[in-house]
């Protein structure tokens, strides 16, 4: 009964955790409900799978076997954002970590690590510290303008079609049957006026997600 109640309150201490990472970090930014159940899926099973072994040698092989099976995964499945597999790997991680100290009752190594994971995941979101472009491929019909004393004009007429406070250009793929070009678009968000619409990070898991739907 006691090791029951053992196992529940350090899920319940593993689930806070989680809970903090995903709705106060993650969740702000995409409110994605699939992957909030992914997220959620993954790391309650892969701790009560870590917390039922009762030995540390095999908890620990596990957990690198579980990594290296999610890895095999993420080859065979659709592509996965780098954002969400980001914390899809962190939250994986985190379940072994919180099973193993959970059990040991080394309970000020358990706030330290899920302090510093919390603290450093926050950051990362906030961008403190750093700037951050965000960019957009175009296909771009005004082939003539790709020529060099015409980029000025390139620039100008990019800024007036899409509104974008665009600050460089790169010049792609030419395709001179159909008179186009691939652009590439890069713009500061922090200057757009509203944040209730953006463009997408992952182009072609969009396009697959909706060819899916």
């Amino acid at each position: 009964m006691n090791g029951l109640l053992d196992l529940l309150g350090g899920f319940a201490l593993n689930l806070a955790m989680v809970f903090i990472i995903v709705r106060f970090i993650y969740y702000p930014r995409q409110r994605d409900k699939d992957y909030v159940f992914t997220f959620f899926a993954f790391n309650t099973i892969i701790f009560f799978v870590m917390g039922l072994l009762n030995s540390t040698d095999i908890s620990v092989g596990v957990g690198f076997g579980l990594f290296a099976i999610f890895s095999i995964l993420r080859y065979r499945t659709d592509a996965l954002p780098i954002r969400e597999m980001t914390y899809l790997f962190v939250l994986i991680a985190l379940s072994v970590l919180n099973s193993l100290l959970i059990r040991g009752q080394v309970y000020g190594e358990f706030v330290a690590v899920n302090a510093a994971v919390i603290v450093i995941l926050y950051i990362l979101e906030r961008g403190w510290g750093f700037h951050y472009e965000t960019r957009k491929s175009i296909v771009y019909e005004r082939i003539e303008m790709i020529r060099s004393e015409n980029w000025p004009g390139l620039m100008d007429d990019l800024r007036q079609r899409t509104g974008l406070p665009i600050s460089r250009i790169e010049i792609g793929r030419l395709d001179f049957l159909r008179d186009t070009a691939e652009v590439r678009i890069f713009y500061d968000p922090r200057l757009l006026k509203s944040g209730a619409v953006s463009f997408v990070a992952n182009e072609n898991a969009m396009s697959k997600h909706d060819h899916d739907d």
